[in-house]
């Protein structure tokens, strides 16, 4: 006997397999394997160079001289970023607006939270 998955969205023990999808027969909610790992994967922790855990508009400060690519411009370290907004797609972890630069994607390994 195979342990097939509860119901995300009823937690129903009693779904089966189908072509690839999981069924619930109580609620009719279909999901893939694929779409339980990729809810774990959004579920990602970002820390900042210190540790702390960062959410959705903390206020950071930049701890590195860092290069704006496609610029001859540099954000010092010590700026102010206020309002982050955490994202998974890409290599770059944070996405803000930074006062007299504009929109910026981060790394969270060079901020620390304030």
């Amino acid at each position: 006997m195979s342990t097939l998955p509860h119901c995300p969205k009823c937690n129903s023990a009693y779904t089966y397999e189908d072509q690839g999808q999981f069924v619930c027969p109580e609620c009719a909610h279909e999901w893939s394997l694929e779409a339980e790992t990729a809810s774990a994967e959004e579920q990602r922790v970002f820390k900042d160079a210190n540790g702390n855990i960062l959410n959705d508009g903390d206020t950071v400060t930049i701890i590195k001289d860092l290069k704006v690519k496609g610029s001859s411009s540099v954000l010092k370290v010590g700026t102010k970023v206020k309002n982050i907004r955490l994202i998974v797609d890409g290599d770059h972890d944070i996405d803000c607006k930074i006062d007299g630069f504009g929109a910026m994607k981060l790394k969270s390994e060079f901020v620390k939270k304030v």
